[in-house]
């Protein structure tokens, strides 16, 4: 897949940011310096200081020789009569000190007073100190400013770093979708064409699926196809801790956009600032403020602007309807996982500067990738050709492909790992429960490997065929896979007469489906039809009565019983394949899709 070689939006706001903390760190230092040489100062002065009182008996006494004065300064330096060394003494006030020495001048007592303008060197350190809090926290506040955006430029990525060159022939699997988008592409190239018509061509177009489907890649490819600027910016980025800076941001973007004309302004993870408004304070408030905003900028562009408004999300339910009506983003467009075609598209552009061995069908690496994504379906390419180097191969082989599956969808083979025979025997039947279940269940896809050498989290793993594309599940197909997942479970009590928390993921998945079943589904003849789920998620009890809760509780676990009871019966019924498939796991470790038939094939 292409990559768009992108200015970094940060790189300048960092380096201020570094040259203030510098800034800042000398200030520190400095004043950790001069704190440490007035203190070594003021020990060393400590030895030859005078009191004031021993200071005015020494006048009285006339054993004072000189004084030595800095205007505005109450430190003196004394010099006794008979001494050499200096002393140093502090008044309490000039006036006084002064009146004191007038009159010892009038009754006869001559002292040699000395008197210094202050000079400006001197004064250094008293303005420093007045100074330093106010120096530090106008540093801060710039710091603080720089951080949250509020320069000239903010975060939002210049047009001269921004011209991507991603096109929609680096997008695949997704033609439908494409072809909606080409006439965003089209209006962009030539707005007059379709004013002149009198249509107007959606201001905003939502982009929503799971991770990984490629909804930045199309937001890029629709820039780079009509050759426009593409300004970015993450949701999360609109986010501050002070109020009002979210709204300045979206503000500043648009301002940019403007400029720009005609441009794309895609904005990642919008549901982090369009979520549903509330009505509480804080942080939410200032979510509010920053939506508010969006709102208002999406709703001041003129006929004249050609600004297309590009936002994707994976929850579009969280989104505030406000965001969804028409004139904003108007239109919705679903990015789902590609199918069988899709797939083998998408891993042929990955695979364009991979080596791959002759025998290599990037149709069968399709096959067995059901449901993955684009971003998957190119981690499997990129481990596979990791583990081909690591092994020395001259190319990526079918079984480096078939590790790097592996190695994406349960994790690390763990070799090296010491496993007890009885933990070893107890994860043998484990895997053997799950795989003998799943043969005699019509809907589920068939044995691929089975193994109890540890991967990831997973003391051993069942892996099956991959399952062909589909759309709808049926009620049959759920049970039964409920009987499959609770296989491992059952074949450690029918055989060990006891049970283990290796089944802790399987019950879980379980549960969900089951759940799901019930309140989502509709697929309980007790609850019936319905679903309890409100648009957050969240299971609404309450609507259908205060016993609705017991109901699902009990229709959910009599799935789960049920399909309990049926994994026992199939493993009671092949007791004997069951331990031969687990004895011959306990010698070999693992057993593939042709070894795991011959126990059936008799």
């Amino acid at each position: 897949m292409k990559q768009d070689k992108e200015q970094n939006p940060k790189k300048k706001n960092s380096t201020i940011i570094n040259v203030i903390s510098i800034i800042i760190s000398l200030i520190l230092v400095a004043l950790l310096v001069l704190f440490l040489f007035q203190s070594e100062a003021k020990r060393n002065s400590d030895e030859n200081k005078i009191a004031y009182t021993d200071l005015v008996k020494e006048i009285n006494n006339g054993n004072v020789e000189k004084i030595e004065m800095t205007v505005g300064s109450t430190t003196l330096k004394v010099k006794l009569k008979g001494q050499e060394e200096e002393k140093e003494a502090i008044i309490p006030s000039t006036q006084v000190f002064m009146e004191l020495v007038q009159q010892k001048a009038l009754e006869g007592n001559e002292i040699n007073l000395d008197q210094k303008p202050q000079s400006v060197i001197s004064q250094i350190p008293s303005y420093f100190f007045s100074l330093l809090p106010t120096l530090i926290m106008l540093a801060l506040f710039i710091m603080i400013f720089k951080m949250q955006g509020l320069g000239e430029k903010g975060q939002v990525y210049d047009d001269t770093a921004r011209k991507t060159k991603t096109t929609f022939d680096d997008i695949a699997g997704l033609d439908e979708e494409k072809e909606e988008l080409k006439e965003i592409v089209e209006f962009l190239k030539n707005p007059e064409k379709f004013t002149e018509m009198g249509a107007k061509i959606p201001r905003g177009v939502l982009l929503y699926g799971k991770p990984g489907t490629g909804k930045t890649l199309i937001a890029k490819a629709i820039a780079g196809e009509a050759n426009v600027p593409f300004i970015s910016m993450s949701g999360s980025e609109f986010i501050e801790m002070f109020a009002g800076l979210g709204a300045s941001r979206v503000r500043k973007l648009f301002e940019k956009a403007r400029k720009l004309s005609p441009c794309i302004v895609f904005i990642d993870e919008i549901d982090a600032i369009g979520s549903r408004r509330t009505s509480n304070s804080g942080a939410e408030t200032e979510n509010n403020q920053t939506l508010n905003q969006l709102l208002v900028e999406m709703d001041g562009f003129s006929s004249e602007e050609t600004i297309i408004i590009l936002a994707a999300t994976n929850r579009p339910e969280m989104l505030d309807k406000a965001l969804l009506r028409p004139g904003r983003f108007d239109r919705q467009i679903t990015i789902p996982a590609p199918d069988l075609r899709g797939r083998e598209e998408i891993l042929r552009i990955h695979s364009k500067d991979k080596k791959l061995a002759d025998d290599v069908t990037l149709h069968g690496i399709a096959e067995d990738t059901a449901g993955f994504t684009g971003a998957e379906l190119a981690n499997i390419l990129n481990e596979a050709a990791i583990i081909a180097t690591k092994k020395n191969h001259e190319a990526i082989t079918n079984t480096d492909l078939d590790e790097a599956v592996k190695k994406v969808t349960v994790g690390i083979e763990k070799t090296s790992r010491k496993i007890s025979e009885k933990d070893k025997k107890l994860t043998a039947y484990h895997e053997a429960g799950h795989a003998i279940v799943s043969q005699f269940l019509p809907t589920q896809t068939a044995v691929k490997e089975v193994s109890i050498i540890p991967r990831g989290v997973a003391g051993g793993y069942t892996m099956y065929k991959s399952d062909e594309d589909k759309y709808y599940v049926s009620k049959t197909e759920m049970e039964e896979k409920l009987i499959a997942l609770l296989g491992g479970r059952a074949a450690e009590q029918l055989i060990l007469n006891d049970i283990s928390t290796g089944a802790s993921n399987d019950i879980e998945v379980a549960t969900k489906i089951a759940k799901d079943m019930v309140t989502v589904y509709g697929m309980s003849d007790i609850v019936g039809p319905i679903s309890l789920k409100d648009n957050e998620g969240q299971l609404e009890y309450q609507l259908f009565g205060e016993d609705m809760q017991d109901v699902v509780g009990k229709e959910v676990k009599k799935l789960i019983d049920i399909a309990y009871r049926n994994a026992q019966e199939i493993l009671k019924q092949n007791i004997d394949t069951l331990h031969a498939i687990a004895q011959e796991l306990m010698t070999k470790e693992k057993i593939n899709e042709e070894e795991f038939n011959k126990f059936f094939n008799n």
